[in-house]
This record gives C-alpha cells, structure tokens and sequence, in this order.
C-alpha cells in the first residue's frame, strides 16, 4: 500500500484509466453535497489556498486490451462519489468558460476517451454529459439519472466569474493510495471508514467473479438468483443480528457456502489458511485466496454451485418464521426460529449442507430435530456456545449427512464446549439456570408449540408475537406475602428467575397487574387491565398454572419439573 498527498493532475495523467467496478452501487451524491462542492471550489480560488476532499482508494486493476489506448489501469475502491462529482464539475466549469479542450487534455486519455469508466449502473448518463459540446441542461428522462440530475445542477449553480480552472486544478487536494493487486480492498476500505457504510462482501465477489466482458454469465449465475425482482432484493439485502454484528442475509450465504467448500478434504487447506479463511471481515479476500491458491484460479469451481446453493439458501432460511406459526414436529420452521429468533447463526452453514446434500425429507428433518434437540439443550443448562463453529464446520468436513452418524458424532463431544446435558443436568437447568428473555422465550415457545393440541381453539401466534412474564414478580415485597428471613427473601429473588416461573404471554401485561398479588395478577382489574386468565388464554404452557389458588417457590420447582418432563422427551437424542 502506498498513500500520499495528491491533486488532481496526479490522479488523471492522461495514460491510466480509473474503472468504477462494473457492478458497483450507483452515483448517489445529492443537491446539498454539490452545493458544498461548489463552496469549497470557490473557497479555493478566493484564497488561493489547498483544500482537502478526501481520500481515494485506487487498486491496482486489468491489463488493457487490444485497441485499448492507456497504459495502466486502476480499479476505484472508495472515491467514486467524489470523483465522479469533480469531473462533472469541472466539465461544466470548462464548458461555461469556453475551455473544452482543458478539460479534453486533462481528463481524457491522449485526449480521446474519458479517463473515468463508470460501472453499469451510471456509464451510459456518464459518457453522455462527458459528450455535452455546450453549457446547456441535459433532458434527464425517467427512470432519472441522478448524474444528469448533478450536471444540470451544476450548469444552473457554478457561477464562471468566481472560478479559476487552474487554481481549482492545482489546490484541490487528496489522499490517493495505491493497492497492489493481492491487497485486501475491503479491509483497508473498512478500516479508513469505520463510522461509514462498509463494502459488502457480495459487492465486492459480484466484481471480482464478473466483469464487463462476462455479462450474460453474470445475468445467469448471479442477476437471476440475487436480483431477479424487488421480492428477492429485499431478501438478500435483509439484516440479522449475527453475534455483535448485523449482516445481509447475501454476506451470510457467501460466508456459510465459503465454509461448506473449505471444508472439502479434496483441496487440504493448510491450517494457517483455514485461520485466515474464517475471517468474515476479509471473506472477499479469502475467496479470492481460496480460487487462486487451491483451484489454479479457476472461478468456475465456485461459480458452478453458487448458484443451485443460493436457491436451496433461500428456499430455507426465512427470518419472517419468526412471526409466523410453527408446527410442532421438527422441521426447518423450527430450526428457523433457533437460528434468527434465537440469533444462533452457527448453525447456518451446515443446515445448508444437509439441505443442499440431503435427499430424503423425513432424513433431513430427522437431523434438523436432533439439531434443535442439542442447541436447546445446552440452552436451558447454560452451556458455552463459543465453540459452535468448529463443531458445526467438522461435521461438513466429515461428511455427516444421515441422523445416525449425527447423533454419533454428538455424542462423542464430551468436553464442556460439545457435550450433550444429560435429562439429570436439564432438570438442574430447568431449575436453576437463569437465562436470558430471549433464551427463555425460545425454550417456552418451543415446548408450547410441542404440546399444543392440533384441534386447539386458540391459534399459536410467531414466535415475536410473544413476550415473557414472571409468574411470581420480581417486586413481590410489594403485593406479596413477606419471607421470614433476609436469607429466604434472597432464595426467592433467585427462584423467580428460574424457566418455572416464566411464561410467554400474547400480550404483556399491564404493570399494575403485573406486581399485584396472586389473585389480581390472575384476574386483573377489569377489561381494561386483563390478567393472566385472559392474556394467557389457550396456552397449555400455563394451564395448570392458572388453576393455582397461589403461587410459591414450590409451586415454581413443580413446574419446572414438568417442563422438564416435556423437554426431555420433545429433545431426546439417543446414542
């Protein structure tokens, strides 16, 4: 990497071409950020002095092609905006003043064509305007070109009398650094801009796998899976919470298909790689790495099944289960709502493998169950998730694709970051375990919608559409009979905190209702501040609880033991 200061003569030099990546996001600059272009350049002519607009991230880019007239080519990593915005500028600027051929021989390579290349999205508005012989509006027809929209801008805004091509060309000042082609783009850009919105992962593939000469490949591998209409932009493009991050649903996919192909003994990737490859902060890099170093550069090897593992992505992950029912067999709706409503997202990568690899149904949802089996019962006892990865990745790379070799090989984990809590050590967890809202929740809609009756009156809403609540309140010293110690006071504040004390309701309860006695908790205090009879009407989760003339440390133990006598059945793995 090299940076130093540069002006504008140091960026265009009349031989290299700067390429914006042809499947880079749109020219998105508005009118309140080429007012303050047209300020700054003002400024400069007014004091003479330089003024800084930023920094550009050039990459290293392709050789040039027969009949192509520059000598070096450089790839625009961050500074498309700005760059794009000066040029624009400047060309109005020379065209008002009667200086085109300026402009030609500054920012036209041997005069001849623009020394900027834009992507797909702006490259056709862009040469129109760069063509623009007169300082005139353009017509800019719909769907509107926000370029034209920004030359039109220009030519009604930039006043020629306060402006000096020259003075503007030598003070203008950036930051240019330059990237050799094995750097990390994503990283670096990342990094300068930390409070700014990152390069994604699928923006930064889709131009490393596809290029302007491969348009019909990328129209058949990529367009049709990934922007084949606005339903299927919105999915890809979705957020989830993925640990202390949120990331698109498209980055996920390319991260968890990455790691099903990594994971091929075929290729005997080195440990140091392995390292570096799960790193998903430089994952474009890794897979770059990857195709070069064990495929001989060959991008087909990925680019023939990203495809077909795209559509069976799609066709199982769906963040919006959780807001739906879900059926009380096991089955990916279930798995669903351990992965997004539960944020367990290790578990992608290796659901996808059994879905892409699996062809049985009554298989796949036989390892789904025993997934969901494993994950929630190390839940309810509290175990460490921090190991997850390599238990998930080790079962792609050995290949277990059938619900016998799973249950085997889950149970061969016997360190405390794999093994498999034992119905003793669930009942302890159902006891004493105090987990997280979101962690209880999961296990208590979970065990609901298990045990809910088929002919059930009531409708199981999603999994969002519940809230929990603390049977016994956590202000009990308020409404509730005292304790005859300080030391029992303290046994009960612990108690309350515990799976048989809580509960998933439709609708939270009123606060006054939810601190009072016993009595008024279960019945409220009117229409207007229902209590638990009403709100938790047609739960089997609580029906018994409802018939309890009070409500005791325990009463809360006896629940917990009933839960657990669901849980252990509803998540029975057997060697």
């Amino acid at each position: 990497m090299d940076a130093h200061k540069a002006i504008i003569t140091n960026i265009f030099n009349n031989s290299t071409l700067i390429e914006v990546p042809f499947f880079q996001r749109s020219y998105v600059w508005k009118a309140d950020l080429w007012a303050r272009m047209i300020e700054d350049m003002e400024y400069i002519v007014k004091t003479n002095k330089p003024h800084f607009f930023g920094s550009i991230i050039l990459k290293e880019g392709r050789r040039p092609h027969p009949g192509e007239n520059f000598t070096d080519c450089r790839t625009i990593v961050d500074g498309q905006q700005r760059l794009t915005t000066f040029l624009l500028f400047m060309k109005v600027l020379c065209l008002k003043l009667g200086q085109s051929t300026t402009f030609d021989c500054q920012f036209r390579i041997m005069g001849q064509s623009i020394a900027l290349r834009h992507g797909r999205n702006d490259i056709e508005a862009f040469e129109r305007v760069m063509a623009s012989t007169s300082a005139d509006k353009i017509d800019n027809p719909a769907p509107q070109s926000r370029i034209i929209e920004a030359y039109n801008y220009f030519v009604d805004h930039i006043d020629e009398n306060k402006l000096n091509i020259m003075m503007v060309m030598m003070n203008a000042q950036f930051v240019r650094i330059d990237l050799n082609a094995d750097e990390d783009e994503q990283q670096i850009f990342n990094t300068i801009n930390s409070l700014g919105v990152n390069l994604t992962t699928s923006e930064l593939l889709k131009n490393y796998f596809f290029s302007r000469d491969t348009i019909s490949e990328y129209e058949a591998k990529w367009a049709s899976v990934f922007e084949k209409d606005d339903d299927a932009k919105s999915y890809w493009d979705t957020e989830i919470e993925t640990g202390r991050m949120k990331r698109a649903i498209i980055d996920i996919f390319f991260d968890s298909f990455f790691q099903i192909f990594i994971q091929n003994k075929r290729y005997n990737i080195s440990n140091d790689d392995k390292i570096m490859y799960a790193r998903v902060d430089s994952l474009a890099q890794s897979y770059q790495h990857f195709i070069d170093h064990y495929c001989g550069g060959d991008k087909s090897v990925i680019l023939s099944q990203m495809k077909d593992y795209a559509i069976c992505f799609r066709t199982i992950f769906n963040p919006d289960t959780c807001g739906v029912s879900i059926p009380g067999t096991f089955g990916i709706e279930r798995l669903n709502i351990i992965i997004f409503g539960l944020k367990t997202s290790t578990l992608i990568p290796y659901t996808l493998y059994i879905a892409k690899n699996v062809d049985s149904e009554d298989e796949r949802n036989a390892m789904y169950g025993i997934l969901e089996s494993y994950i929630m019962r190390r839940m309810v006892v509290h175990s460490l998730t921090k190991n997850y990865n390599n238990l998930f990745t080790s079962l792609i790379r050995n290949e277990v694709l059938d619900a016998t070799s799973l249950v085997a090989k889950l149970h061969s984990g016997n360190d405390a970051t794999t093994y498999i809590p034992t119905n003793e050590e669930l009942l302890d967890g159902f006891q004493k375990s105090k987990l997280t809202n979101l962690q209880a929740r999961g296990i208590l809609y979970l065990i609901e919608s298990y045990i809910r009756p088929a002919n059930s009156a009531t409708l199981l809403l999603g999994f969002d559409g519940y809230s929990l609540e603390h049977l016994m309140p956590k202000k009990w010293r308020n409404n509730w009979s005292a304790c005859a110690s300080d030391e029992i006071a303290k046994q009960r504040d612990s108690k309350l905190l515990t799976l048989g004390n809580l509960a998933i309701i439709p609708q939270a309860l009123n606060a006054s209702i939810r601190d009072s006695d016993w009595t008024t908790k279960k019945s409220g205090k009117g229409a207007n501040k229902p209590g638990l009879e009403a709100c938790a009407k047609g739960l089997v989760t609580l029906n018994a609880v409802l018939l309890e003339d009070e409500w005791t440390e325990e009463k809360i133990d006896a629940r917990a033991k009933w839960l657990h006598e669901i849980a252990k059945t509803l998540w029975n793995i057997q060697p």
